[in-house]
């Protein structure tokens, strides 16, 4: 398994997971070329694709849905409800429009999505089971319930929000009902909520953490990530042998083997 962070952030997000003979693309919101362009950096055609999975309507996880499914084809999968909330659904073929259900089997892989806590019509996050590995991809969340720890759990390798510092969102130039949305339990997750989650979390040795979707204005990679492990590492937890954290970017690839 090979998890290829394309882009994270306000800007836009795309993941691809290459499962050798499954590949998948989660989220779509940056440019089709472009998604094109870092899929050939990594060897992989954009027709390669078994399926595009949506965790939310929001443009910057969907903007290039429109020119992907015209020129392409490709099937996409998402909720009844994200779908009647996304702002191009009538641009896109109906032939790709998959609806999401419990769980879906795509070549070798099974995917399972769950709810989580943002505000958006239907948002979910993905656990992608091959053999006996598994992929959790979790973003745009407000709060980590009981039930989104569990699902996640036992992840080989897991995607997870880490979107602002509170000190920086709190002093920033924001106006204070944007900064109130984000603290919120449907807004993002902080730097030391995805720690605690972390902490707290059931875990496999050597469990593989890619810090998503971070906030340009609000955070930076290596607070985020020094605030991540200072906490790990105070409940315990050995950085770079039980836990290895990755750093995204909105601008360039970051990817992982396992």
């Amino acid at each position: 398994m090979k998890v290829h962070v394309l882009a994270s952030g306000s800007t836009g997000n795309a993941i691809f997971l290459d499962f050798t003979h499954t590949k998948i693309l989660v989220d779509a919101g940056i440019s089709t070329r472009r998604i094109k362009q870092s899929l050939a950096a990594l060897g992989t055609d954009i027709e390669e694709l078994d399926g595009v999975f949506i965790t939310h309507e929001h443009r910057d996880h969907i903007s290039g849905l429109p020119t992907m499914t015209k020129k392409y084809n490709l099937p996409v999968y998402a909720s009844p409800y994200t779908w009647r909330a996304m702002y191009c659904r009538d641009v896109i073929p109906d032939l790709c429009c998959q609806n999401l259900s419990e769980n879906v089997t795509i070549g070798q892989v099974r995917v399972e999505p769950f709810s989580i806590s943002h505000d958006a019509a239907d948002p979910v996050g993905f656990r992608f089971y091959h053999g006996s590995s598994k992929c959790s991809v979790v973003t745009d969340i407000g709060f980590v319930t009981d039930a989104v720890k569990e699902a996640i759990a036992l992840s080989d390798v897991l995607v997870l929000e880490c979107n602002h510092d509170l000190d920086m969102l709190e002093n920033g130039a924001y106006p204070w009902h944007l900064k109130r949305r984000i603290k919120s339990n449907r807004g993002h997750l902080s730097n030391v909520d995805a720690a605690w989650t972390l902490a707290r979390l059931k875990r496999k040795p050597n469990m593989q953490v890619f810090l998503a979707h971070m906030s340009k204005e609000n955070n930076n990679p290596e607070l985020a990530k020094s605030t991540v492990s200072a906490i790990l590492e105070e409940q315990g937890l050995k950085i770079g042998s039980e836990i290895e954290l990755h750093i995204t970017y909105p601008d360039r690839t970051v990817s992982s083997n396992f």
